[in-house]
């Protein structure tokens, strides 16, 4: 369990979402059949997998810039996942209730990175 400033990252929102985002990712990726799962899933399940990664790493960082800085790389891998979920669907190896799910899953979690961001940046100021 990671400390910062009193509290866990178990507590963090963005981090909690980016759990379920490689949960369903990693759920989406066993149905894969073996020639797709080395391909294009492989790259799906890293960049799912990169968002969580990014938020603790920028999370375990002493500085609130350094922790804005890797909140921005977890932005980028949920936007890669998104690219990647979107073609998982065009190439009818997901179903649409996955893909609905984890792009709303998705979107949450961009709009909270976004918040956490903001909250960080007044912090830094103080």
């Amino acid at each position: 369990m990671t400390e910062n400033y009193g509290h866990t990252i178990e507590n963090l929102e963005i981090y909690q979402v980016s759990l379920k985002i490689s949960a369903l990712a990693w759920e989406i990726y066993k149905k894969l059949p073996n020639n797709f799962q080395y391909h294009i899933g492989n790259q799906f399940l890293d960049a799912a997998d990169s968002i969580g990664a990014n938020i603790s790493e920028g999370y375990g960082r002493f500085h609130f810039k350094e922790s804005i800085n890797f909140n921005n790389y977890a932005r980028g891998s949920a936007t890669e996942t998104s690219f990647w979920t979107s073609r998982l669907l065009e190439r009818n190896l997901i179903i649409e209730s996955d893909f609905n799910e984890l792009s709303q899953l998705i979107k949450t979690l961009t709009m909270k990175i976004n918040a956490y961001n903001n909250y960080l940046r007044k912090k830094a100021k103080n």
